[in-house]
């Protein structure tokens, strides 16, 4: 609908997978994955609002549909928002509290190496910009921290990340997902 799809895409498909856009319910069925990627997560929302999608994408979700979200995508997931717009609706699935643009604005954007649980022991290139911050956790497991705040979370097939994986040009996260999402629940 809107957000950084496209350089998912392009990073997906270089980890192996076929990819289609997800625009109305119809292009939810036969998915073994989905991407929620970073961009505005209100306007986001109220687009898929408006063409009658938020709530077959929070169901199919709920059943265990592998799910990559991305910086937006981890605050539509959300079950708190901090400073969120008084009309926002979020998915709700993902046992967290965030506070949008937490890190600050575009102007405070930044990169830094984070250590991944489950990945190789090498540090991975996150990219922030505009970011969540995790105020609150639940039921997550918390795979990565940046300044004592996690940053990269799993809770069952969600897969969440405060950060830009497909902006920073390593494909490990995104292998990693293809793989989750080529396993069944």
């Amino acid at each position: 609908m809107q957000g950084a799809f496209a350089e998912h895409v392009g990073a997906l498909e270089k980890a192996g997978a076929r990819t289609r856009l997800v625009r109305k319910r119809e292009d939810l069925e036969g998915l073994d994955g989905i991407v929620l990627p970073g961009g505005e997560s209100t306007t986001m929302t109220m687009l898929m609002e408006r063409v009658g999608l938020l709530e077959p994408l929070r169901d199919t979700i709920a059943r265990g549909l592998a799910t990559l979200a991305t910086c937006a995508g981890m605050i539509m997931l959300a079950r708190d928002i901090t400073d969120g717009m008084p009309e926002q609706k979020g998915l709700g699935l993902l046992d967290v509290g965030v506070r949008r643009n937490g890190y600050g604005r575009q102007v405070d954007s930044f990169e830094t190496p984070l250590q991944i649980e489950g990945l190789d022991g090498k540090t991975f290139p996150g990219v922030f910009i505009r970011a969540p911050l995790v105020e609150r956790t639940g039921e997550v497991q918390v795979l990565a921290t940046y300044d004592a705040h996690p940053v990269a979370i799993r809770q069952g097939r969600i897969v969440a990340l405060c950060f830009h994986p497909e902006l920073s040009g390593d494909l490990r996260l995104h292998r990693d997902f293809v793989r989750l999402a080529s396993t069944r629940p």
